[in-house]
C-alpha cells in the first residue's frame, strides 16, 4: 500500500533534499539517543575529571581520577555498572530535545540552500545549536548534577544529592523556580554554538570530500563513518574549553539570592580556571571528551545519515506491498 510522502520540501534538481520537519526532528532525536547509549560511561568520567580539583592549584588536591580508563574502572569498582551509566534518563531527554532540533533545523536550513555561501555550514550549524542547547538546558543541569554525584570516597565538585530525574527537575523548580532550570544556559550555548558548528560543517565538507575520491561507493556507510571519524577529532578540539566552563557552571551551588557561589557567569568561570588552575585546565577531562565525543559523534553521524537515507529511499518508492 502507498506510504505518504515523507518529503515535504520538493528537492531541486542536484539539490540537497529535506524531510518533512518533525520526521527530521524524530531521526535526529533517535540518532543521538542511540550514541548515546554507548557513550554515557565517558561522560559521567569526563564530568567527573572536569570537576575534579574545582579553583584549586595543580598538586594541591588529591586526584582520584588520573585518567578515562583508570575512571571508568574506579566508578565501576566504587559504584558498580549503574555508577558508569548514572544520569542516563536525563541524557537521553537531553539528547532527543537538543540534538532533535539541532540536526532538524540543519537539514532543512540545508535543503533551503542556507548553508551554500560562504560559511554558511559554520552560521548554520552554530545557529541550530544555540536552538538547540537552549530547548535542552534544563535536562543538561539535571544529568551534570546526577553524573557528579558519588559516593564520598571518590566525590568531586559539589554534590546535590538528587534521588533521581524527577527529584532533581522537583528540588531545583522549588529552590530556584522556572529560571533556575536553565541555570548554566550562558555556558551551554556558547559550547553547543562551537560544537555544533564544528561538527556539521567539518562532517558535511568530509563527507564530500570522501565522495570525491571514490574510494567507497556513493551509497556505501563507509563514507559517512569517514567523514564522521574526521568531525570527532575536530569537535574534541574546538569544544572541550567551553565544555569544561559548562560543566562547572550547571554544577555550582547556588546562595540565597539563587547566584552562582563560585562564578558570576561564563566569562568569570573562563578567568577564574585560567588564574588557579592554568590555561590547561580549560582542556582537563580532554581524553574522555575525545573517547566519548568521537564514537559519539561517529554512531550520531551515522545512524542519522543511514536513518535519513532509508527516509528518502521511502519516498523514491512509495508503493509498498
Amino acid at each position: 500500500m502507498p506510504v505518504p510522502h515523507l518529503l515535504e520540501y520538493p528537492a531541486q534538481p542536484g539539490g540537497p533534499q529535506a524531510l518533512c520537519l518533525p520526521l527530521d526532528f524524530a531521526l535526529g532525536a533517535l540518532a543521538c539517543c542511540g550514541a548515546c547509549v554507548f557513550t554515557n560511561p565517558l561522560e559521567v568520567v569526563k564530568t567527573r575529571l572536569q570537576l575534579q580539583g574545582e579553583l584549586r592549584a595543580r598538586g594541591s588536591y588529591p586526584r582520584h581520577y588520573r585518567g578515562a580508563l583508570q575512571a571508568l574502572w574506579l566508578v565501576g569498582r566504587t559504584d558498580g555498572l549503574r555508577g558508569l551509566q548514572k544520569g542516563l534518563s536525563a541524557g537521553l531527554l537531553y539528547q532527543a530535545c537538543m540534538n532533535g532540533v539541532r540536526l532538524g533545523f540543519y537539514s532543512y536550513a540545508e535543503a533551503a540552500g542556507l548553508t551554500a555561501g560562504p560559511g554558511g555550514s559554520l552560521l548554520v550549524g552554530a545557529t541550530a545549536g544555540a536552538l538547540g542547547a537552549f530547548v535542552a538546558s534544563p535536562a543538561y543541569l539535571v544529568k551534570t548534577h546526577l553524573q557528579a554525584q558519588a559516593v564520598e570516597a571518590i566525590a568531586v565538585g559539589h554534590q546535590h544529592n538528587h534521588q533521581g530525574v524527577s527529584s532533581a527537575f522537583a528540588t531545583i523548580y522549588r529552590r530556584e523556580g522556572v529560571i533556575g532550570l536553565w541555570r548554566g544556559v550562558n555556558g551551554a550555548v556558547p559550547r553547543v554554538m562551537v560544537g555544533s558548528a564544528s561538527q556539521l560543517a567539518t562532517f558535511s565538507s568530509a563527507k564530500d570530500w570522501v565522495l570525491q575520491t571514490q574510494c567507497f561507493s556513493p551509497h556505501s556507510w563507509l563514507i559517512a563513518l569517514t567523514a564522521a571519524t574526521i568531525s570527532g577529532i575536530a569537535v574534541t578540539f574546538t569544544m572541550t574549553p567551553f565544555d569544561v566552563i559548562s560543566t562547572r557552571l550547571y554544577n555550582q551551588p547556588v546562595d540565597e539570592l539563587r547566584r552562582g557561589r563560585l562564578y558570576s557567569g561564563f566569562v568569570d568561570c573562563l578567568l577564574k580556571v585560567c588564574q588557579t588552575e592554568g590555561p590547561l585546565g580549560l582542556y582537563k577531562g580532554m581524553g574522555p571528551v575525545f573517547l566519548r565525543l568521537a564514537p559519539h559523534t561517529v554512531l550520531s553521524m551515522l545512524f542519522w545519515d543511514l536513518m535519513r537515507q532509508r527516509a528518502f529511499q521511502y519516498y523514491e518508492n512509495p508503493e509498498r506491498d
